[in-house]
């Protein structure tokens, strides 16, 4: 049986960082009526170290009750559910955290998983889309993999080893990626380097049977070590939307404010653009993200491996060359974008990229991507990517359409000019200078 403990709760998750279900640090936690919301969380904390994920749940909702919103008790309570395997309940909480203010990388990380293992793989993807800055590259590679897109985590954790960060962290979150990718050999090869060798087999042996696409609610409750049960969901006198604050109500009867332009990256990155006039307004709405796949999770056995690495002496065995992990990001799809009848410009397929413009955010880059489209008609269909830069020390998401030939890229390079706008056309295989990551985010439209 699994030991209940604050040091238990600190490491159960195999992405290595700490999730939310250590017991959240709650600050200024305001007092109501009997019992107060600072009593009730202090009862959930010592529930939960004791291992009573019951008691911790019901002084939890108790504290929220109290106070409700209050983001550290929000937290403490999505742990709490967690710890009961209840993850409908924690994902509805841990997202009303963030809506609080709450902006741990544990806590985004507890949202992410919560989101997977109740079946929302589209919300997972866009929870660390949106906070990816906010969070350890061998953090965010590890659930990004988890969420559906191993290909990609591989790609991120294996650039960390590539820039020195070679930690027995990243190695085993690099290693159950590649056995969610499917690549085995690699994943064998990778998991020896930390693992003991007789126990090696064993390790691929549970991944394999954890590796159905429908256990996607197991492997989360493997991870964590936790038991499943049947979730009613989170209580309706809970529920955030009921308890507004002073400012929303106001807001109600208001007209809402346009949404803020994408901030431009600064002189210095490619293309130089004036913020000023770069960019019109941001649309009233935004489409959808496309509904992403069902996550292959991590199992328990990794985070068993971080608990003490080296305490596991073992002879290591050589890790695959960065240079062959690299490339194994899945290429571009090539598919022409239907042609403008304002300008006459017609794609034809290729594997050249345009971009378009250069962000300090990756919210910001989404956004834009969708302004741009709206400015420049040539776009329509076109395909989506972001890729990282690090230039003069900075780091900046750059924003291109991708699957031209050479003469399409230019072509379409001259007309965004001409509607004010920069860009700059290139190879994909010849990424501009800075690039981290060259396939990133990809075949978005």
């Amino acid at each position: 049986m699994r030991r209940m403990t604050i040091d238990r709760t600190a490491r159960m998750v195999g992405l290595t960082l700490t999730t939310a279900l250590a017991s959240a640090t709650l600050m200024g936690c305001s007092a109501k009526v009997a019992p107060p919301a600072s009593v009730s969380a202090v009862k959930a904390e010592d529930a939960l170290a004791k291992g009573k994920s019951d008691k911790a749940v019901s002084f939890a909702e108790s504290a929220v009750l109290a106070s409700p919103r209050d983001a550290g008790l929000r937290e403490l309570l999505g742990a709490a559910y967690i710890e009961a395997g209840r993850f409908e309940s924690a994902a509805a909480t841990l997202d009303e955290a963030l809506q609080l203010g709450a902006a741990s990388p544990r806590t985004i990380v507890s949202l992410a998983l919560a989101q997977i293992a109740s079946g929302q793989q589209a919300a997972a993807l866009a929870t660390l889309d949106t906070h990816e800055t906010d969070l350890d590259p061998a953090d965010f590679g590890l659930a990004i993999a988890l969420a559906g897109q191993p290909q990609r985590g591989v790609l991120v954790l294996a650039n960390q080893l590539r820039f020195g960060e070679n930690s027995a962290k990243v190695r085993q979150n690099l290693a159950y990626a590649y056995a969610l990718q499917g690549d085995w050999r690699a994943a064998r090869l990778m998991a020896a380097e930390d693992v003991p060798a007789d126990k090696v087999g064993e390790r691929m042996a549970h991944w394999g049977q954890m590796a159905n696409p429908v256990y996607f609610r197991h492997r989360v409750a493997d991870l964590l070590g936790v038991d499943m049960v049947q979730d009613p969901g989170q209580p309706a006198r809970l529920a955030l939307a009921n308890h507004p604050s002073v400012n929303q109500l106001a807001a109600e009867s208001a007209t809402s404010a346009p949404a803020p332009k994408p901030a431009f990256a600064a002189n210095g990155e490619l293309p130089p653009l004036n913020a000023a006039e770069a960019v019109p307004a941001a649309p009233k709405s935004a489409p959808k993200a496309a509904p992403g796949t069902i996550a292959r999770p991590v199992a328990h056995s990794v985070a068993a491996a971080f608990e003490a690495p080296q305490a596991r002496p073992v002879e290591r065995v050589s890790a695959p060359a960065p240079a062959r992990v690299a490339t194994s990001a899945p290429a571009v799809a090539r598919t022409a974008a239907p042609s403008a009848p304002s300008t006459g410009f017609v794609a034809e397929r290729g594997d050249y990229r345009v971009q378009l413009g250069s962000y300090f955010s990756m919210s910001d880059a989404q956004q834009a991507w969708k302004i741009f489209q709206q400015r420049h008609p040539e776009l329509a269909g076109a395909e989506k990517v972001i890729t990282k830069a690090k230039v003069k020390g900075k780091m900046y998401y750059r924003v291109a359409a991708s699957g031209y030939a050479e003469a399409s890229a230019r072509n379409l390079c001259s007309l965004v000019k001409k509607g004010g706008g920069g860009c700059i056309a290139y190879a994909a295989n010849n990424p501009l200078p800075g690039a981290l990551e060259t396939n990133v985010r990809m075949a978005s439209r």
